[in-house]
């Protein structure tokens, strides 16, 4: 916001149009010239709130003072903010959250609560037990978790294709019809640190692959049908950062695809990097090694999987006894799951922290004055608006504590030391040249 002018055109600030867009002062010379200019954003659609938490949350919330005042109309001779509609699924505290955040202090839940939890008109909650993820808690004492990994892995992949086999294998595919069993030919793998991720892939590479491939073989004496077949897998899929962007997109297309397709995939290995954005409605099947850091976490990252009715979710937990916390989850694991919406951890958001206000309060002074006023240079000038701003939202929501910063004293030394600069190249003030 601070180093690009066109940004401006986004809250409505543009002089002149052509059929190709809108511009501002900062592209001159482009469409011909607009009566009036547009009006700013009245409606603001805020998904996944439950993810601007913590250092992130901060800055975002710090950023939230340029961007409503950019987006604020008078209409009257009175300040028109605009409307926030949010939207989580797993959050706690959410009106002390929004009001760090947005300056809000009156929030509304929608849909209301009414005389029936289960039925809020816009949805109604599908309680059929078929139709249920199933979570299962797995523990070895004895052993270590990659040994457990190992295990579930292979007996989950030679199960899952002996199923798929007895549905009818490839010929159940149809234009319209999939193989009932082809949900759970994936396994997803869930893992809370890359270091850990690192050790399941070279296990899938080198023990699961062949494992799987001879693992029907070795049947117990007199069981009769087989319960495991043979099977051939490929390289596991991974969905971390250290993937490129356009890797992650068709990594994402490949799990969408049926077990039939040759671009099908065995094992996904992935962080929390699927718990938002990932909606493939074809996954069925979960292993969540350790459990998550927060339960908010647990709950979006087990969500990927049976997103469709038809075929329920299956999650296993691979819990390690010897760690106190998934110990405790593995003795109240029936009980903790039947409730665990309740156990959310409420977020922190603190943007007029003092060392928030250190990383973000000079550029969103900047941008406040640089996109709020057509004729501001590129140099570096302060108008009044952009400090007073900042300083009367820190003091609505401020904490008396005296250990906290000041964001209008703050503001002033930058001020000050932006003042004793003028006239100094660009580069020294740390602004791109223009």
């Amino acid at each position: 916001m601070p180093w690009v002018g066109s940004v401006a055109s986004f809250f409505g600030r543009v002089e002149r149009g052509d059929a190709d867009g809108f511009y501002g002062p900062s592209e001159p010379g482009r469409g011909a010239s607009l009566a009036s200019s547009l009006p700013p954003p009245d409606l603001i659609i805020q998904d996944e709130l439950h993810l601007i938490s913590g250092p992130l949350g901060s800055m975002a919330g710090l950023y939230e003072t340029a961007l409503e005042t950019l987006c604020v109309r008078i209409i009257e001779g009175k300040k028109i903010r605009p409307k926030l509609v949010a939207s989580t699924a797993t959050v706690r505290r959410a009106q002390t959250q929004i009001q760090a955040l947005f300056d809000r202090w009156r929030t509304a839940i929608f849909p209301p609560p009414g005389p029936d939890r289960g039925d809020s008109f816009f949805a109604r909650t599908d309680t059929t037990p078929e139709r249920s993820r199933l979570y299962l808690g797995l523990a070895a004492p004895g052993r270590s978790p990659k040994v457990l990994f190992l295990r579930a892995a292979t007996t989950l992949g030679a199960a899952a294709k002996t199923a798929w086999d007895d549905e009818g294998g490839a010929a159940a595919y149809a234009p319209r019809t999939v193989n009932p069993a082809d949900p759970y030919m994936t396994i997803v793998a869930y893992f809370n640190a890359l270091r850990e991720l690192g050790s399941a892939r070279r296990i899938v590479e080198d023990e699961v692959r062949l494992r799987a491939s001879r693992y029907g073989t070795r049947q117990r004496v007199g069981e009769t049908p087989a319960r495991f077949t043979d099977r051939t897998m490929h390289d596991p899929l991974e969905l971390t950062s250290r993937v490129a962007t356009a890797q992650v997109a068709e990594a994402k297309s490949r799990l969408g695809s049926t077990f039939d397709k040759k671009d099908a995939v065995d094992v996904a290995l992935a962080t929390n990097m699927i718990s938002v954005g990932l909606d493939v409605m074809r996954l069925g099947l979960m292993l969540v090694s350790g459990q998550p850091k927060t339960v908010g976490e647990y709950i979006q990252a087990t969500s990927r999987v049976g997103r469709d009715s038809r075929h329920p979710g299956l999650i296993i937990a691979l819990l390690n006894v010897h760690k106190p916390r998934d110990r405790s989850h593995y003795e109240r694991f029936a009980y903790w799951h039947a409730g665990f919406y309740r156990a959310v951890e409420a977020t922190s958001v603190t943007p007029f922290a003092p060392r928030a206000l250190d990383r973000g309060l000079a550029p969103v002074v900047v941008a406040m004055a640089r996109l709020g006023e057509g004729a501001l240079t590129p140099k570096c000038r302060c108008r009044d608006g952009g400090p007073d701003a900042v300083a009367a939202r820190s003091d609505r929501g401020r904490d008396p504590r005296p250990c906290l910063g000041s964001p209008q004293r703050d503001v002033g030394v930058r001020r000050g030391k932006c003042a004793g600069a003028r006239g100094e190249p660009a580069r020294r003030l740390g602004l791109p040249r223009a």
